[in-house]
Order: C-alpha cells, then structure tokens, then sequence
C-alpha cells in the first residue's frame, strides 16, 4: 500500500472529487478526516467510507474553509484524533457567481475568492507548523480550468484559481529546507455539481459556448474522477518525494514517471505558471 499508516486531512471530502480522493488513499493504507460545509452530506460519506473500509480512522467535522477560526479548530481536531499529519489535500472549492464581470454580485465574488483561494491558505497555515517540526509534508492543491486559461463570464473562479496555483508555487519554495512539498492538480473537466451548476446558470450567464462544452461532458461523459484520485496519491506517496512546486495534469502529464526526471524538474519551470515572451513563440518585438 501506497499510503499505509499515513494520515491525511481532505477538505471538501463529502462528495465529487474530494470523497474520492478519500476512498483512494483510504485504499491506500491511510487515515483520513474528512470536512466539508454540509453536515449532512458529509456524515454520509463518513459512514459509507467507514464502513467500506473498517480496518482504518474515518473522521470528519465540519468547517468553513474561509474560517480561520474554523480552520484551527479542525486542523487541532485533526491532531489530537490522528496523533500527526502527514498530508494536507486542499480540494474544496465553488464557481462563484456567473455572469459578467461587472454585473455579478460583489459579495459573491469576494465569496468564491474566500473559499477558493483563503481554503488553500489557512489550513495550509495551519498545517505548516506541524509539517516544520515532522521534517517532512504533503500539500496537495486541487486547480481548476481557470489556472491556466481565462473563464469569460466566471471571473472569480479563474482569479482564484491562478492564485492558488501561484501560492502552490511559493509554499513550495518556502518549504524546501523543511522536505515538504507542494503541488497542484489539474484534474481535467470532470462531470461533478459543478457542471450542474453551469447547466443551471444556462448560456447566457457562462456564454454559448462553455455551456456546450459542460452539456457535452454531462451527456457523453467527463475525465474520470479515479485519475485526478490516483494523481493525488501519487503526490501524497513517498514515490513523488522532492517534487515540489509543480501543477500537473491528472489526464495529459506523465506523472507516473516524475521521479525519473526529478533533477531535471527541480532546475527547470516545466509545470509552473510563466510569462511568455515573443522569442517563446519565435517572434522578436
């Protein structure tokens, strides 16, 4: 087992994605406390969890992620149930309001820049302390579409999105000296609520055509949820140890086969945010 004996805390874990990761490192050996906003759901995917697989601690609490206060208190929870932490995955996380830019509620937009970007900072500042004093850590980033690509009509998921990503990049660099590392996953367009909310908002609010492209993954299918799982694994494994600072893609990247590279990875900006310049494209200006 990948993750045997291994302790992980998993935001976001009461349904989609993030209940999947739990059910593959739960697989894999580990420990896990869940949390999620809705109590209801997330009592659910505890007791199903717990009772697929009994051998292991199932825990869950629920927390806001944009509450430090919340935050502290299930990061505390955490220790005292578990003993220690050795993985922190970050995967809770909303669209925010759809629409134009300067039409969309303000309050929602601060909202979704709350959970998606202030969800990744205060638990990981939470974390941190403890993975210092181990020696050694795992933060696991769930991205999104708009790290890398601009969201016409979705704004604040983009903008947070890439910032996420660029605070991956610097916890990553911050926490060299102490061997923890910090990535992100790019887990691909997946079939999850999310999509049910752009159906909803219909195409007028996200624009013609993100909303064909969302009625296409949920007519004929998305990325399966296993692959971004199984992506995280990897990185909360010792088989990624020493890479660092890197969004990688569960459904296009190689990330099987990382650790062969891994010298190569550590002195170069392959899978990280970067300006492009014209001799990137072959044009001098």
């Amino acid at each position: 087992m990948k993750l045997k004996n291994l302790n992980a805390l998993i935001t976001g874990g009461s349904q989609g994605l993030g209940k999947t990761i739990a059910e593959h490192f739960l697989r894999e050996g580990a420990n896990v406390v869940l949390c999620a906003r809705s109590g209801k759901d997330l009592c659910a995917a505890r007791d199903e969890l717990a009772k697929k697989f009994s051998a292991q601690k199932v825990l869950s609490r629920t927390c806001d992620v944009s509450s430090e206060a919340q935050v502290n208190e299930l990061v505390a929870f955490a220790l005292r149930e578990l003993g220690s932490l050795d993985a922190l995955v970050l995967n809770a996380g909303i669209y925010g309001p759809m629409g134009p830019t300067e039409s969309v509620p303000l309050d929602e937009w601060r909202r979704a820049i709350d959970i998606n970007l202030f969800g990744v900072l205060l638990p990981s500042r939470a974390v941190i302390p403890h993975f210092k004093k181990a020696g050694r850590g795992k933060i696991v980033v769930l991205s999104g579409g708009g790290a890398t690509n601009p969201l016409p009509n979705i704004s604040s998921y983009a903008a947070s999105k890439a910032a996420v990503v660029r605070l991956m990049e610097t916890l990553a660099e911050e926490l060299k000296p102490f061997h923890v590392d910090v990535n992100a996953i790019a887990p691909g367009a997946l079939a999850t609520r999310l999509v049910d909310e752009v159906l909803a908002a219909g195409p007028d609010k996200v624009g013609a055509a993100f909303f064909e492209k969302n009625k296409g993954w949920k007519e004929k299918g998305a990325v399966p949820l296993e692959l971004g799982a199984n992506l995280a694994v990897y990185l909360a494994s010792a088989e990624s140890d020493g890479i660092t600072g890197k969004l990688i893609s569960a459904q296009w990247d190689p990330w099987k086969d990382l650790q062969k590279h891994h010298d190569e990875l550590a002195k170069s900006d392959i899978y990280c945010l970067r300006r492009i310049v014209p001799e990137d494209r072959g044009k001098k200006f």
